[in-house]
C-alpha cells in the first residue's frame, strides 16, 4: 500500500501574519525586513503584490526598493510567528499523530493510517485542512499530496498560493519529470550547475541517467537526488517529539563594518567559535570537521573545511582550526562582510585520529584544563546570562592561552 503524505506550506508566512494586524495594507506591496538602517537589512518575507514586482526573499532592502519604490516595510515579530506556527501544527495534529515540522512554516503529515476518518480522499482532506487554517487563523497554505515526502513538498511548490496539488503513483512521471532539477529537495544551485554541465537539466533527464554519473559528480547527494528523481524516497515522517539527529552546529555574523585586518577577523571568528562550542557542549556533542565561510561586500562567498586531529567542543581548538582555514582563503586588507563557522561530522564522544603516545593519557592535560575552563564559563553563563563572561583579547588580537592568564 502506498503511503499518503501531505506537505503543508504556509503562504508568505511572516507577511501574512503581519497583515492580520494591518488589513488595510493587504492589497499593497508589503515586505517584512530587518532594520533598514543596518547592513543586516534584508527582505525576510513578502506578500503576493510585492512578488509581482520581483521582490525576493534574502535580497537587500535597497535592491527591493529599486524594483518597487512604494514597497511598505514592516518589522518582524518572531514571537507571533512561533505562536501561529504552533497553532497551525495543532490543526495538523488533529488529522494525524505523524506531523513533522520543516522550519517554522512548513510541515509534513503522514495520513496513511488516519485518512479513513476524514472521508478517505487525500485531495479533499488537504482542501479541508486549507479551509480550517483559513477560517480559524486567517492564513492560507499550499498543500502537496503524494506517496513520499519529496514529491509532497514538490507538490506544495507546484501551485501557489492557496492550492492543493496531488502527485499520485499514476501521474508523477508526467508531472515531475518535465520540471527542472532544482525543484527537487536539496538540489541547490551548485548541484544544478554541476548536473547541468552534463546535460541533466530536468528531473526526467536525471532519472534516466545511469546512477553512477550523479554519484560520481556529487557523491552521496548525487545518488540521493537520482533516487528522488525516480520516485524512491522512503524517509519516514517523524513525529514532533522525535527529533532528527543533529548534523551540524553553526553560526554566522554580518558585521556593521567591513573587517580588513587579521586581528579584527580573528576577534569576529572567536565570537562565532565560542557560540558554536557552547552549543556543542550543551548538546553533549563533539565535531570532527570544521567549515569556515567568508563573504565580501559584493556578496561573493568562499568556504573551506578541514578534518580535525581529534573531535572537540572547545572554543580555542575550533578557533585555531578556523583561523588556519581563513589564512588559506583570505588575505588582508580584502574586506570581509560576513563570517560563518560550522561544526560538522558530529559525535557524542571524544575521539582522536592521530597516532597516540602510549605513555600519555588519551586526552592531553592541556585539553582537560581547557575543558574545565569552558565548562566553568558555561556554568557562569547559565547562572548570570550569556554576556556575563567572555574571552579576553590582548592588543595583538590573539586570545590568551591559559598559561598567560
Amino acid at each position: 500500500m502506498n503511503r499518503v503524505i501531505l506537505h503543508c506550506d504556509l503562504n508568505s508566512f511572516y507577511a501574512s501574519v503581519e497583515l492580520l494586524s494591518h488589513p488595510e495594507l493587504r492589497d499593497l506591496p508589503v515586505a517584512v525586513c530587518g532594520d533598514p538602517s543596518s547592513r543586516k537589512g534584508i527582505i525576510l518575507a513578502k506578500n503576493e503584490p510585492a512578488k509581482r514586482y520581483g521582490v525576493k526573499t534574502a535580497e537587500t532592502i535597497w535592491q527591493a526598493r529599486q524594483k518597487c519604490p512604494e514597497l511598505v516595510l514592516l518589522p518582524p515579530h518572531h514571537d507571533r510567528y512561533r505562536t501561529f506556527s504552533h497553532l497551525v501544527n495543532e490543526i495538523y495534529g488533529s488529522y494525524s499523530d505523524l506531523v513533522e515540522p520543516f522550519g517554522i512554516d512548513e510541515s509534513w503529515l503522514d495520513i496513511t493510517g488516519s485518512m479513513h476518518l476524514f472521508g478517505g480522499n487525500p485531495g479533499e482532506i488537504a482542501d479541508g485542512i486549507r479551509r480550517r487554517v483559513r477560517d480559524e487563523l486567517g492564513l492560507t497554505l499550499s498543500v502537496g499530496v503524494s506517496f513520499n515526502k519529496v514529491f509532497a513538498k514538490l507538490g506544495s511548490d507546484y501551485r501557489k498560493p492557496d492550492a492543493t496539488t496531488v502527485i499520485s503513483p499514476e501521474n508523477w512521471r508526467e508531472m515531475v519529470w518535465p520540471l527542472p532539477v532544482g525543484s527537487l529537495l536539496f538540489a541547490g544551485p551548485a548541484a544544478q550547475r554541476t548536473l547541468g554541465q552534463y546535460g541533466l537539466h530536468t528531473i526526467g533527464q536525471l532519472a534516466g541517467a545511469d546512477s553512477a554519473l550523479p554519484q560520481e559528480l556529487l557523491g552521496k547527494l548525487g545518488y540521493q537526488l537520482w533516487r528522488y528523481a525516480n520516485g524512491r524516497d522512503d524517509a519516514p515522517v517523524r513525529p514532533q517529539h522525535i527529533r532528527e539527529p543533529v548534523k551540524s552546529v553553526g553560526n554566522s555574523s554580518t558585521f556593521p563594518e567591513n573587517l580588513t585586518t587579521r586581528e579584527a577577523v580573528r576577534r569576529g571568528t572567536a565570537l562565532l567559535c565560542d557560540s558554536v562550542a557552547t552549543r556543542l557542549r550543551q548538546q553533549g556533542l563533539y565535531c570532527r570537521c570544521l567549515q569556515v565561510g567568508l563573504r565580501d561586500p559584493a556578496f561573493h562567498n568562499i568556504s573551506r573545511q578541514k578534518h580535525l586531529p581529534h573531535s572537540t567542543h572547545l572554543m580555542r581548538e575550533l578557533l585555531d582550526a578556523a583561523m588556519s582555514l581563513i589564512d588559506q582563503i583570505w588575505r588582508p586588507p580584502s574586506p570581509v562582510r560576513l563570517i560563518n563557522v560550522t561544526a560538522l561530522d558530529l559525535t557524542d564522544q571524544w575521539e582522536t585520529f592521530e597516532q597516540e603516545d602510549l605513555f600519555a593519557p588519551a586526552q592531553s592535560r592541556q585539553d582537560q584544563r581547557l575543558e574545565k575552563l569552558e565548562q566553568t564559563m558555561d556554568s557562569i553563563r547559565r547562572r548570570f546570562g550569556g554576556s556575563a563572561i567572555g574571552y579576553g583579547e590582548p592588543p595583538g588580537g590573539a586570545l590568551h592561552d591559559e598559561e598567560d592568564q
